[in-house]
């Protein structure tokens, strides 16, 4: 367990940080009840930095659960109207958004997959002014992590609870820089390098990224026209700068959702809602996948990529060395805010618009005719190996050795 004076810096990189709230805005704490302590302490911090209010939404992953197994499929999938309301006013208020995840991994064993998956769509769909928001960096936003019982023993299987549940707080210290002596100075040091090499590949404008790894992977991806790449120090609308997820990174931009070419192979399992989806593959032919495979959670990986007419296509590609701390501490997470950030990764589904020129501006034709990728689903998936070698490739046809052996080489 952290020191209180380890809590509290967390919650203070949350709200300094993560949504950079500035004096008299609103926050909305998304969260589960079992992490009700450092809401608490999250929701303490944010007023004595200035917040005017603090609204808290409030879930519960146990019983989630018992309606998804006890719940006929109607009822399960009419979500009532307030709901997507409810964050449309948030979103209206001006509100920063701090999400706080500890969700087991395991939590919807046993749940039927394509019951799941419809519900789970219809509370995408229901919440789509929250999405729109946050992709399109109209609100400010980030997600922080702490441990539960069930997270911690699926991390650490062979420890007992408290112990484990100790070793994952260690682990989130050090990927947060919590155990940094100065967190907030470490951090904008770490986004000002991230930032560099975001600039230095924005001024490249390669036509295409080329993956290729010893586990087969060989993909060819074009980027979107007019694309922006991005770190963690992102820009909202209003100018501000945020850190949306903490730990980051990743320097990330749109992949052009009609010129990607080849097999790519997972190199990390990809947790969602629940299932675990493993030793998996998918083929592209003009930007869409064509063929897939998985030795585990293939029905959850059909699910993600049958949800509608773009989850079959990528809008996101992120490049992240294997050097990163993450990485280096050689633990799988179970949850996609840490792993992929062990791991470039690929995302099926929608695009950020904050990640080509002008793209908050951009009607649905041109957000097509440049590449742009339009879903309710943006699901990462970790495709970085430690022996991946990725090449830039320039609109002339020259190329540009950007990883080799998995880390930077610019």
């Amino acid at each position: 367990m952290l020191t209180d004076k380890q809590l509290d810096k967390y919650a203070e990189l949350a709200i300094s940080i993560g949504v950079n709230l500035q004096k008299g805005q609103p926050v909305v704490l998304r969260t589960d009840v079992q992490n009700a302590f450092f809401a608490e302490i999250v929701a303490k911090k944010a007023y004595e930095l200035g917040a005017s209010n603090v609204y808290t939404v409030w879930s519960n992953e146990r019983i989630e659960k018992i309606r998804v197994l006890n719940t006929e499929e109607n009822a399960l999938c009419d979500i009532p109207e307030y709901d997507g309301q409810m964050y449309q006013y948030f979103v209206d208020k001006g509100c920063a958004f701090v999400s706080i995840l500890s969700s087991d991994p395991d939590n919807f064993d046993g749940c039927d997959s394509d019951k799941l998956t419809k519900y789970l769509l219809s509370v995408r769909r229901s919440r789509r002014p929250l999405m729109s928001a946050t992709m399109s960096n109209k609100s400010r936003w980030t997600i922080v992590s702490v441990p539960s019982a069930k997270w911690a023993k699926k991390i650490f299987p062979n420890l007992e609870t408290s112990v484990a549940i100790d070793k994952l707080w260690e682990a989130i210290a050090h990927a947060v820089r919590l155990d940094c002596d100065d967190p907030t100075k470490a951090w904008a040091e770490h986004i000002a390098t991230m930032d560099r090499r975001a600039e230095y590949m924005t001024k490249r404008n390669f036509e295409y990224i080329q993956f290729k790894s010893a586990n087969g992977t060989d993909l060819k991806v074009g980027l979107a026209e007019g694309h922006l790449w991005t770190s963690a120090g992102e820009k909202a609308q209003d100018g501000i700068v945020f850190t949306a997820n903490l730990p980051t990174e990743e320097i990330f931009t749109a992949p052009h959702k009609y010129k990607v070419e080849g097999i790519v192979k997972n190199a990390l399992p990809l947790v969602d809602n629940g299932a675990v989806i493993d030793d998996f593959s998918l083929t592209f032919k003009d930007g869409k996948v064509v063929d897939f495979s998985a030795k585990s959670g293939y029905d959850a990986l059909k699910g993600i990529i049958t949800t509608d007419e773009g989850s079959c296509r990528i809008g996101e590609i992120a490049l992240i060395g294997k050097k990163s701390p993450i990485a280096e501490s050689g633990l799988l997470y179970y949850q996609t805010l840490f792993d992929e950030n062990a791991s470039c990764h690929l995302a099926l589904g929608a695009a950020y618009p904050t990640t080509v020129k002008n793209g908050n501006d951009l009607n649905e034709e041109q957000s097509d005719k440049i590449g742009l990728n339009a879903s309710v689903v943006h699901v990462d998936f970790m495709i970085g190996t430690k022996d991946m070698e990725i090449v830039g490739i320039g609109f002339d046809g020259t190329t540009e050795q950007l990883f080799v052996d998995g880390e930077w080489v610019i």
